[in-house]
């Protein structure tokens, strides 16, 4: 399980451009509004010039100079702040550009149109220096206000997250997520990747276990649903029956691992009536060059030669199964039935068996029944439908959450 994330790329440069000084503004004698004060102006124009010309250096030489003069006023101060900010970020020092935009910002004077852009710039360019604080402050700020985009509110969960606060990295995250699911949005890969690295280091396993749901839910995928399963399979007292249709799961989702899963899947296949399925499960290992012993080889050949000999027989069987089942006035035999089809691959065929053995009734376990239900649905293209049925058991205690998982396998 990845347990570190990739941090948000460096803030680009254009969000931290601001309103350009112009001598015009500045310095005009009917300018509206705040001017310059006369003892300042000559090295301010200066100032300005050498930003214009790219002269980094000269531009806060010049602003040295502004700044030492007596009796500035709040506005001579603003703006010393705001071509100090640009200089600084021109030239690369961060920390020293935060403190003059901060300023620039606090100051009262930045246009009011400019102050969502500072805040949000101001957070990044924070994040980037390692102020972490000043990062989910500004960041939050912009999200009270209304101004933040999805990016920032990536950048305030790492925030939180790179310095070690993970209960504040999920809460803020876990309301991140939740509010766009409830807009309909679909939540990125970064912010539930996010959750999931919190949860791991919580080293709490059922938030662990939900983040994986969630991942798998959105971005399926292989490494996400090996993660998932492995919980999965950790279930203490799994039953066989249970078992094997958490096999099936991991086998359709690509998540089978180890050869010894393939080994105690087609094991289980037999043992439980459905030695196509052992056949395919091995065929496909054999192909997959999952064996890598010999003696597992060996192992493994002897067992898909066997479940081949059963397989063969089992077939030849299914003709007088289904006359059985049809006479049958409760509905095991339709649900023997249906798990032959299923081994086959007659999903179609075996869908409707296992209707027809649920409507019947007199089932040992109905709730097995209802899952291999949804199972051959889905696997028939029927997705709607095998919706429907693993919702039917969402409430159960021994299936509830295996069948969850194939509801959100049968929405991918």
């Amino acid at each position: 399980m990845r347990k570190t994330l990739s941090l948000v790329p460096a803030f680009a440069m254009a969000i931290l451009a601001f309103g350009a000084v112009t001598t015009t503004s500045a310095y005009a004698a009917d300018a509206k509004g705040p001017t310059v004060s006369k003892a300042v102006a000559k090295p301010l124009k200066a100032a300005q010039e050498a930003l214009g010309k790219k002269d980094w250096q000269g531009a806060l030489a010049k602003l040295g100079e502004a700044d030492a003069v007596a009796g500035k006023s709040p506005y001579d101060q603003h703006l010393i702040a705001e071509m100090r900010g640009f200089a600084y970020v021109r030239l690369g020092n961060y920390g020293e550009a935060a403190k003059n935009l901060e300023a620039g910002l606090n100051s009262g004077f930045l246009a009011p149109d400019d102050v969502p852009t500072r805040v949000r710039a101001l957070s990044q360019i924070n994040y980037q220096t390692k102020n972490y604080g000043k990062a989910i402050e500004y960041g939050n700020k912009a999200i009270k206000n209304g101004y933040a985009d999805a990016e920032l509110y990536t950048l305030v969960g790492q925030a939180y997250y790179v310095q070690g606060d993970y209960k504040g990295t999920l809460k803020f995250m876990d309301n991140y997520v939740d509010s766009q699911v409830r807009r309909g949005e679909t939540p990125k890969k970064q912010s539930l990747e996010l959750i999931l690295s919190s949860c791991v280091k919580l080293k709490d396993d059922s938030c662990t276990t939900g983040a994986l749901e969630r991942l798998v839910k959105y971005y399926p995928s292989p490494e996400y649903w090996k993660n998932l399963m492995y919980s999965m399979f950790r279930t203490p007292d799994i039953s066989d029956k249970v078992l094997l249709n958490t096999f099936r799961l991991a086998s359709d989702v690509d998540a089978l691992t180890r050869a010894e899963e393939y080994t105690e899947m087609s094991q289980l296949a037999i043992e439980q009536g459905t030695p196509g399925e052992a056949v395919t499960t091995l065929e496909k290992a054999f192909a997959k060059n999952v064996f890598t012993d010999q003696r597992d080889k060996d192992k493994n050949q002897r067992l898909l030669e066997a479940a081949k000999k059963s397989s063969a027989t089992d077939q030849t069987g299914l003709a007088k199964l289904e006359a059985e089942a049809a006479k049958a006035k409760t509905g095991g035999t339709d649900i023997g039935l249906g798990k032959g089809y299923l081994s086959y691959g007659q999903y179609d065929k075996a869908a409707v068996a296992f209707q027809r053995g649920i409507t019947k009734g007199g089932l040992a376990d109905n709730t097995e029944a209802q899952l291999l239900l949804g199972i051959a649905q889905l696997k028939s293209g029927k997705k709607d439908d095998a919706m429907k049925s693993f919702n039917a058991l969402k409430a159960d205690a021994k299936y509830g959450r295996l069948a969850s998982l194939w509801a959100i396998h049968a929405q991918g």
